[in-house]
């Protein structure tokens, strides 16, 4: 409680200080540096606390997440607007207002921000030795994290982007993908070294990143590489410590009861203190957006919605656990007693499930869709299932992966199986992360699917349309962007 008191605190001042542009100016994540005692240690995880309320602020933005999770044959986005619409259509438009959120608003300012508080923790470093020195490069892990998975999410969405190593660097021009990801793995690596090896509800802090969120990240990045005993190896070592394990129910799992579980490897935490009324740590609308077109509580703008065609696959699969509660209907009763009216007009009549927040689950008094809920990000059971996969492509320790693979299925009430295919996999993680930061998308091009699976869907899916563009915003302040490619 005490530790995001002050991160809404944090978050006030870096909303006072900052700017809008792609290269501004240095952000303030903490008061003047001339005015930090860097000699009082006990001051030393304010800037990694100002870190943590940007992902939180922005990180969960509406515009940010409907860019990351609406190009796979999964999610329609669920309105009208022909400006969302083009994202499900592959026609791209970098002048669009929304274009520059996960670019320069969210992520390359992030960027900036653990930049900065590194510096400031490495002023600190300077007066610490034995615990406060493993502390402090603890800290240094966490932020590190955070600036990896900054640049993680900038490949997933815009291929070849800058790598910012300082916040004065004048050479802002796009690096490879390979580049990008090496430099968010040396990242990755220092803070799975230094932080600690516990899960994060384990965590001083409790939710902070861990040694093993660090871990799952560059087993993602080295997924994508197709870098399997990488996988392999990291997946297996956070499986071994024994300390994750799968939430056992499922229609908790994405609700209050469920927050910062023993599944969770990465959670962008909210909270209402406890009180019905009064200071709110919330996130940027990301669970009103998508809410069900609805009255009362249980109601948002009804925007990103599971299309018909994903939720007959699941049907014919014989999914029962995982459809009923990743998909919520309209003119239905949830188990929780909410009644979600009929569709009407254009609305979809069906919503993503997994942002829904019972009445009954929120601290009385309080009526704004999904308030107190976290936002999940890592889950350990994509740890399980890219293991998984790691075990069949080196065709190493199938057993024990048919084993782990088998563990999310019973979770799910779905029937074990004796042998792992690619494609089972693929529908598995389909299934399972669905609506989840765009892994559909990311599978199907990692593994070079997605042009003929979203052209059988009857989308117009091209290998060109794999990254977002460079937003025209960005490219107007520094021209760089637009300039050929830098290893």
């Amino acid at each position: 409680m005490k530790y995001l008191k002050s991160i809404f605190c944090l978050l006030f001042i870096l909303l006072i200080s900052s700017c809008s542009n792609y290269l501004d100016k240095a952000p303030e994540v903490t008061v003047d540096s001339k005015t930090v005692d860097y000699t009082d240690i006990s001051n030393m995880y304010a800037p990694v606390s100002g870190v943590y309320s940007w992902v939180r602020q922005e990180g969960t933005h509406w515009a940010v997440y409907g860019m990351t999770i609406t190009r796979d044959d999964d999610v329609d986005p669920g309105t009208t607007g022909d400006d969302w619409v083009k994202l499900n259509n592959y026609k791209y438009d970098n002048t669009l207002w929304f274009w520059n959120e996960p670019f320069s608003v969210l992520y390359y300012r992030l960027i900036k921000y653990c930049n900065t508080a590194l510096v400031d923790l490495q002023k600190f470093e300077a007066n610490c030795s034995g615990t406060s020195l493993a502390t402090n490069h603890s800290y240094q892990g966490e932020v590190r994290f955070l600036r990896a998975y900054a640049y993680y999410r900038l490949v997933q969405l815009f291929g070849p982007v800058p790598i910012l190593k300082t916040n004065d660097q004048a050479d802002v021009h796009r690096r490879s993908v390979n580049s990008v990801y090496a430099y968010a793995l040396e990242d990755l690596q220092y803070a799975i070294d230094n932080c600690q090896k516990c899960r994060p509800n384990q965590m001083d802090h409790v939710g902070a990143v861990t040694a093993y969120t660090a871990e799952m990240l560059a087993a993602k990045i080295y997924l994508n590489q197709n870098n399997y005993q990488k996988v392999y190896d990291l997946t297996k070592d956070i499986i071994d410590n024994g300390k994750f394990s799968l939430y056992s129910n499922y229609k908790e799992l994405f609700k209050i009861p469920g927050k910062l579980c023993d599944e969770s490897l990465f959670e962008i935490q909210t909270t209402d203190f406890g009180t019905g009324s009064g200071d709110v740590v919330g996130t940027n609308a990301w669970f009103t957006f998508q809410g069900p077109a609805n009255n009362g509580n249980i109601s948002g703008w009804g925007w990103i919605s599971p299309n018909k065609n994903f939720r007959d696959w699941a049907t014919a699969r014989g999914e029962t656990v995982r459809a009923q509660n990743d998909f919520l209907y309209a003119g239905t009763t949830t188990d929780w007693g909410d009644v979600i009216r009929p569709a009407q007009g254009a609305e979809t009549g069906c919503y993503n499930g997994k942002a829904y927040t019972p009445t009954s689950e929120l601290t009385p008094g309080r009526t704004d869709y999904g308030c107190n809920n976290n936002v999940r990000v890592f889950r350990y059971a994509d740890v399980l299932l890219m293991y998984a996969e790691a075990c069949l492509q080196l065709n190493q320790n199938l057993s024990d992966g048919i084993a782990k693979f088998n563990q999310v299925r019973t979770r799910a009430n779905m029937p074990t199986v004796s042998s792992l295919t690619l494609d089972g996999i693929l529908d598995e993680r389909r299934m399972e992360l669905c609506m989840e930061w765009g892994d559909r998308f990311n599978d199907l091009v990692r593994t070079g699917k997605a042009v003929s699976v979203l052209t059988s869907e009857g989308y117009t899916y091209t290998q060109d349309k794999q990254y977002f563009p460079i937003p025209k915003a960005a490219i107007d302040i520094s021209p760089q962007l637009s300039e050929d490619v830098v290893e």
